[in-house]
């Protein structure tokens, strides 16, 4: 009988208090097994892809889901590749979890230490993609972390069979707690768990907009996430030709439906090749829209904006207003104008002479990402092993007492160590 989601709330509540403390040796043996489960079983996997595949055409054809979600929807033998390679590199990075941030010295022999560590509980709800199935699980497990997760209902047997694969080899591993990660399917359950603050610590929704503001309108649990990736590229009135279409080119059309793919270009009013940026683009099978209904669209396909600007001030006024806080991009040999739009750009992720596409956990070297966050709080970017952790403080004392501080009989030195 399958469980109902505030017992697999709770389950995931207990199972914490002792992934909080799992060795490393222990989580990252986890994460090996997995990927040794992944190889072996992946005839497995793209058998259930297929059906998903399959199901998912249906659903095209009734223009049910778009052509970006079909894509993401593929699992081939590449992505499972890079989806095992993720999980070893994910094994080399350092343990999160313990870390001493810093140490201060309040008085001899009372020593205050801030110290990482995990969040608890997540609820993660992402779109259809199953390599996020793997992604999301290691990075759970490597953090010290606990997981109910939410895919796409597109990926439905894909993300089940991906979710037997790790649970069988997390119960392979001696002395790894049960209910660490856990699957959910309806939306019931999804509404459900938003009511569960006294089990869930954090929500994490990777997905539309319409997603994300469901969520926060409806849980008291902090919810971590972006809403949409609105991505600009700024071509300032000096930059070369072919680096220019080549970003750019890389940044529309290396993966469309992603979010950190560009979805507006600002040129500067002077730059001298915007006729033949313009026919390149074209002509890289990107259709150009120059007087767009609104700036805030999410293409998520082969299609871009193109605005004309004044200045590098006016680029960074459009993005401010317009942009989501995801990734936006300068390109300049003006190192000038390259610091003013890195000062001034509100954004998550603020880039100079690269693809917006870098945006990403592991192109920053974070193993992989559970989501990119928009948020202002503990987390922004790519949110990878960092990001999933918190701190807290540890204060060593020796029979100290704040009578003592209070009446002046003692005083805090208050100095770093």
């Amino acid at each position: 009988m399958e469980k109902n989601i505030t017992e697999i709330a709770k389950n995931a509540k207990d199972a914490f208090l002792k992934t909080m403390t799992l060795d490393s040796q222990i989580k990252n043996e986890a994460l090996k097994k997995i990927a040794q489960n992944l190889e072996k079983n992946k005839d497995e996997i793209f058998k259930a892809n297929e059906l998903d595949l399959k199901e998912a055409q249906v659903l095209l054809d009734r223009n049910e889901i778009n052509l970006a979600t079909f894509n993401r929807l593929k699992l081939n033998e590449n992505k499972l590749k890079d989806m095992i390679k993720g999980l070893y590199d994910l094994i080399e990075l350092d343990d999160p979890i313990n870390k001493v941030i810093w140490q201060k010295e309040l008085d001899c022999n009372l020593i205050l230490k801030k110290v990482s560590t995990p969040i608890g509980v997540i609820g993660v709800i992402f779109e259809a993609r199953p390599d996020c199935m793997v992604q999301i699980s290691s990075l759970i497990i490597k953090s010290g972390n606990c997981a109910i997760l939410k895919g796409g209902s597109e990926s439905i047997n894909t993300n089940k069979t991906i979710y037997k694969i790790i649970e069988n080899s997390l119960n392979e591993i001696e002395n790894f707690p049960k209910n660490v990660i856990n699957l959910i399917f309806s939306r019931d359950d999804v509404k459900n768990m938003l009511e569960l603050d006294q089990y869930i610590d954090l929500i994490i929704p990777r997905g539309s907009n319409s997603l994300v503001k469901f969520i926060k309108e409806n849980t008291k649990i902090p919810v971590l996430g972006h809403a949409s990736g609105i991505c600009h590229i700024f071509v300032d009135e000096n930059c070369d030709f072919e680096n220019t279409k080549k970003i750019i080119i890389d940044a529309k059309t290396q993966y469309p439906s992603a979010c950190n793919a560009v979805e507006t270009i600002l040129i500067h009013k002077n730059y001298p090749y915007i006729k033949n940026l313009k026919n390149t683009l074209i002509e890289a099978g990107i259709k150009i829209v120059e007087n767009p209904e609104s700036y805030s669209i999410e293409y998520g396909d082969k299609i871009l904006a193109i605005k004309i600007v004044e200045n590098t001030d006016e680029a960074i006024n459009h993005i401010n207003k317009y942009g989501s806080g995801h990734t936006d991009s300068i390109l300049s040999s003006n190192n000038q104008n390259i610091e003013k739009f890195m000062k001034y750009v509100d954004s998550s992720s603020v880039f100079a002479n690269c693809s917006t596409r870098f945006s990403d956990g592991f192109r920053y070297g974070f193993g992989a990402e559970v989501g990119i966050s928009t948020n202002k709080t503990h987390a922004r970017g790519p949110v990878g092993l960092e990001g999933l952790t918190i701190y807290k403080y540890k204060l060593f004392g020796s029979n100290s007492i704040v009578d003592d501080y209070a009446t002046g009989k003692k005083t805090f030195k208050h100095r770093f160590i």
